[in-house]
């Protein structure tokens, strides 16, 4: 399978696990770098196939977040043409519309 091929079949089961109403860590989000680095201790220590337990940590959503109904279009680590999430820690395929905690501008 492609690396394309497979980025998609990853993406759909994402999200059909939020579909199913798969519960994340959505709060608290991480409001200072400290808090932010606990995160990413966090799933740096997760095997590197455990797609389930880093959207649970990440705290991913199918939808935007927030008051500013923030999504993964506007965080600095998407790849638009790839729809994937540069943060090494995750480094999955996204929805330009989804969200998790650790988004940044």
């Amino acid at each position: 399978m492609s690396a394309n091929g497979k980025d998609e079949a990853v993406l759909k089961t994402i999200s059909d696990m939020m579909a199913a109403g798969l519960k994340t860590q959505t709060e608290p989000f991480p409001e200072t770098e400290k808090e932010f680095g606990a995160i990413l201790t966090e799933l740096r220590h997760l095997e590197p196939e455990d797609l389930k337990s880093k959207l649970v940590i990440s705290g991913f959503v199918n939808r935007p977040y927030g008051p500013d109904q923030q999504r993964c279009l506007e965080c600095m680590y998407y790849l638009v043409h790839r729809k994937w999430c540069d943060l090494p820690e995750l480094s999955v395929p996204v929805e330009p519309d989804w969200w998790c905690r650790l988004w940044r501008i």
